[in-house]
This record gives structure tokens, C-alpha cells and sequence, in this order.
């Protein structure tokens, strides 16, 4: 019989399903015996309640832009970080973690101080009649903000560990710089794109302290659904907080799951 690699397989296999267990699907079953608990119809008056079903509307529609704004310049960063060298390419570097450690409200104030009405960004692109803070956009901005470096890190080390001979020999056979992209690396980054995009836009979904700032918090206009849930914790409705949470993960993890079958499919067919 083969020794495993890690002894006391079965230990280690009850202390990490323990653990999981104790952080998430414990948390999360209580999530729903909460919002089970309204009952049918009360259950579906609370989560179709119009006010909610604005909130989902921006939640879902800002977080998926700022995934998306995200996944084309996070795949940007990446290459001009791992293929160029400049002066101050280390800090350029390290201030794509800032949203990682900066917390989340101190990031809203700032935002909300550039783009407000008379921010450094925000008076002129107020003149020009664009409004930022306070709208759908200040939102999609912030959720922007947070979800970069997830495309950047997830992306970068496949950047690196790719060889340039392959880009070498598809311009010795006549290729230029976009067919050589699209044909040589787009294929190798995709996966590693699609999971940055993945992890950017479940982290902006359940995002609180960097909107709650520049929302302005406007129902029907800027209120997310975090911010609606809060609201109603604040009225000590636990059981209406939990419905709303329960579609909010339900409607996540269907997106997910789609945003990974279409990882698994690109990772397949690169290897096909």
C-alpha cells in the first residue's frame, strides 16, 4: 500500500471539514433558516419589494462593469508591469495593492472628496456635465477601485512565466503584434483573466464601506443592496436582512458558476 504524501489523511480531513464548516456553511445555513423563517408570502414581498429590486439592478449591473473595466485594464497593468521597465515600476507595483490594505470607508472618502461636486475631478468633469459622485457611476467607479488588483495579481504571474520565444517565433513566421497577441498569448492569459474577473466581481458585489460614501445612498438611484440590508439591521428586521442576503448569494453563486464553466472551457480548449 502506498504511504500518502501528508499522514493522518482522515485528522487532517476532519479538522479542515470542521473548520469550513465553522466559518461557512454554518454562517450561511443560518443565513437562510433566518430568511426561511418569513414565511412564503412574506418571504417573496420582501425580496420583489421594488426598492430591492433596484438594489439588485445597480449591485449586479456596477459590480459586473467594474469587473469588466477591470479585466481589460487589469490585463493591462499586468503586461506593462511585467514586460516594461521604467523609473518607478516598484512602486507603480506595489500601490496596486493599496485597495487590498487601504480600508474600505477611507477609500469612499477619497473617492467621494476627488469626484464630488467641488473635488479636484470632480468640479471639471462637472463643467463638462458629467456627474460622478452620487450617481450609478461614482458607484461603479468604486466598485472599480477595489476589484483591480484581483485581475492584476491573478494575472500577472501567468504574464511572466510565459516565454518569449513563443512571441519570438510568431513573429519569425509573420505574424505581427496583434495577430501574435491575439493567436499566441490572449489564449495562455484567458483563463487567468476570466478567474481575476471572477474573483473582481464577487468581491464587488458584497462591497459596503468604499460606496456607502459616494452612493449618497438614494433609493431607486444609488442604493446597492448591502446598503439596503444594513438599513434594514438597523431596523432590527433580521428576518427581511436575511431574505435579501439569500438572493444576493444565490444570484452570486449562479454567475460564478458561470464565470467558472467558461474558465473550465477556455483552460480545456487552450489544451485541446
Amino acid at each position: 500500500m502506498a504511504k500518502r504524501v501528508i499522514p493522518g489523511f482522515g485528522l487532517s480531513l476532519g479538522f479542515a471539514t470542521f473548520y469550513t464548516s465553522l466559518i461557512v456553511f454554518i454562517p450561511l445555513a443560518a443565513l437562510f433558516a433566518k430568511g426561511i423563517s418569513l414565511g412564503g408570502d412574506d418571504f417573496w414581498r420582501v425580496v420583489s419589494d421594488p426598492q430591492a429590486v433596484a438594489s439588485y439592478k445597480l449591485s449586479f449591473g456596477a459590480a459586473l462593469a467594474g469587473a469588466l473595466i477591470n479585466l481589460v485594464f487589469g490585463v493591462l497593468v499586468a503586461w506593462v508591469l511585467v514586460r516594461y521597465s521604467f523609473p518607478g515600476r516598484r512602486v507603480v507595483d506595489a500601490l496596486v495593492d493599496l485597495p487590498f490594505a487601504l480600508p474600505t470607508a477611507v477609500a469612499g472618502i477619497a473617492l467621494t472628496e476627488l469626484y464630488g461636486r467641488n473635488g479636484w475631478f470632480g468640479e471639471p468633469l462637472g463643467e463638462l456635465g458629467l456627474k460622478v459622485a452620487y450617481t450609478p457611476i461614482g458607484v461603479t467607479l468604486a466598485l472599480t477601485f477595489i476589484g483591480l488588483p484581483f485581475v492584476v495579481r491573478t494575472v500577472q504571474p501567468v504574464l511572466a512565466g510565459l516565454d518569449r520565444e513563443w512571441e519570438e517565433a510568431a513573429a519569425s513566421l509573420g505574424a505581427d503584434r496583434w495577430q501574435t497577441f491575439r493567436r499566441v498569448l490572449f489564449p495562455a492569459l484567458l483563463p487567468a483573466a476570466l478567474t481575476g474577473f471572477a474573483l473582481a466581481f464577487a468581491r464587488a458585489v458584497g462591497e459596503y464601506g468604499s460606496v456607502v460614501f459616494i452612493s449618497g445612498n438614494m433609493p431607486f438611484r444609488t442604493e446597492i443592496t448591502p446598503l439596503l440590508i444594513y438599513s434594514k439591521l438597523e431596523q432590527y428586521d433580521y428576518a427581511s436582512a436575511s431574505a435579501l442576503g439569500m438572493v444576493m448569494l444565490l444570484f452570486s453563486f449562479v454567475l460564478l458558476l458561470i464565470i467558472n464553466g467558461l474558465q473550465f472551457w477556455s483552460v480545456k480548449r487552450a489544451g485541446g
